[in-house]
């Protein structure tokens, strides 16, 4: 089972819900991974503290353009969708970081003019914390796409057991890229109007890919109810509510999980996992 953990906006508790998650599911004795696809900010390292057994530098095909075969046909700028190779006069041009590799330039040079070399994107890392499989990415300084990198991460998620993707923030491309194909998507919010106003967008975008999701309100007890009422009106259930305690900033704080920190938070993880599992099914 892959459940994805997204939410609208940065800073609602997104991976909290997510390594904790993944903590719970483990010591319940779960094949349980941790999959941190928020490439260009991942920090559930700071909660899990793996120990890294694996890194591997991930590239991007991009065009290479041989000017002795090039006819100047421009087949190549017309199919390219993000103008990563473009026609100017009697030079072909290639702008390897818009290039998304799909390689459709190569397949339709009619002389062959075209190559491919790789572009670093970024690193993917892998090990364990405690039972837990851990991996992430960790976006190139500078890299202005991060879905390859998402993709290879995602390559990594075992066949067996709970997979936890902690999905980027937002709802544009990268999150899009890294909520396909879970089977459940856990949207965490919280009770403010900036959170109700990124979590109508976020639902949004799941009932475009028609995905199953719940939500999970963080800091509950704190500004008002709107977002209970916006979910009631949109039949969308809510999983869970987890109080807005000073205890959990404060282990968050240090680097802790709330599950190992606070017994009654575990308890409270534990249920949410089942509620999950049953609505996966």
């Amino acid at each position: 089972m892959i459940v994805a953990v997204a939410s609208g906006k940065g800073g609602t508790g997104k991976t909290t819900v997510a390594t904790n998650l993944a903590y719970v599911a483990a010591d319940k004795g779960l094949r349980s991974s941790y999959v941190d696809c928020d490439v260009e900010e991942p920090n559930g390292h700071i909660f899990l503290k793996p120990r890294l057994t694996a890194s591997e530098t991930v590239f991007v095909p991009v065009p290479v353009v041989d000017e002795s075969k090039c006819d100047l046909c421009g087949k190549c700028a017309e199919i390219c969708q993000y103008s990563a190779i473009v026609l100017l006069g009697e030079t072909v041009l290639p702008f390897p970081n818009l290039c998304h590799g799909c390689g459709g330039c190569t397949l339709v040079c009619p002389t062959r003019a075209i190559s491919e070399t790789g572009r670093e994107v970024g690193v993917v890392e892998e090990g364990t914390s405690g039972k837990v499989r851990f991996v992430h990415g960790r976006l190139r300084v500078g890299e202005a796409m991060s879905p390859p990198l998402i993709r290879e991460v995602k390559g990594r998620i075992p066949k067996d057991g709970v997979s936890i993707v902690d999905a980027p923030p937002g709802t544009s491309c990268p999150v899009i890229q890294a909520v396909r194909g879970a089977d459940f998507v856990l949207l965490v919010t919280e009770p403010t109007p900036f959170g109700l106003n990124d979590l109508k967008l976020a639902v949004e975008m799941l009932r475009t890919l028609d995905l199953p999701f719940g939500v999970v309100v963080n800091r509950a007890g704190m500004g008002d109810d709107k977002v209970y009422d916006y979910c009631a009106a949109e039949s969308i259930e809510v999983l869970a509510r987890i109080s807005d305690d000073r205890r959990i900033a404060e282990a968050y704080s240090r680097g802790i999980l709330a599950a190992e920190a606070l017994p009654e938070y575990r308890n409270a993880f534990e249920d949410l996992l089942e509620v999950i599992q049953t609505e996966a099914r």
